[in-house]
């Protein structure tokens, strides 16, 4: 399965979405900031397969941290998520390097469906096996 960043700065939002993806059968990374969050991809030397991070947050917002990662690690599939239709508007202008935007409130169902649409590879019943 992947190896998924979930990028939030409320503690419950990060455990909720994480715990839901573990079920699926996913490796989750957790950070409470942008910046965190750049150290644990460096750190991860391009292992991580996908990052879901909250758009307002302290020190890096998660428009911010889109940027970086996306002049880091272009391919990288990055969605973020809000519950502010202002910032919804914002992230509308990275469309060319996010994969999209989850409102809150949302289901787990809804991260869910929206991570096995970002990682089409990760969706079988059978891991997809990397090449090292």
């Amino acid at each position: 399965m992947a190896k998924i960043l979930i990028v939030d700065d409320e503690a419950g939002i990060r455990l909720l979405v994480a715990r839901a993806l573990r079920l699926e059968g996913h490796e989750v990374l957790t950070a409470d900031d942008g910046e965190t969050a750049l150290e644990v991809l460096v750190a991860a030397a391009g292992t991580i397969d996908a990052v879901l991070s909250d758009i307002r947050m302290p020190v890096m917002s998660g428009i911010e941290l889109a940027h970086a990662i996306h002049a880091g690690f272009p391919e990288l599939p990055v969605l973020l998520m809000t519950g502010y239709a202002e910032q919804r508007e914002a992230a509308d202008d990275l469309t060319r390097i996010i994969r999209g935007v989850v409102d809150k409130p949302f289901t787990l169902a809804d991260i869910r469906r929206h991570m096995r649409e970002i990682l089409p590879d990760y969706t079988s019943e059978e891991p997809v096996r990397r090449m090292a």
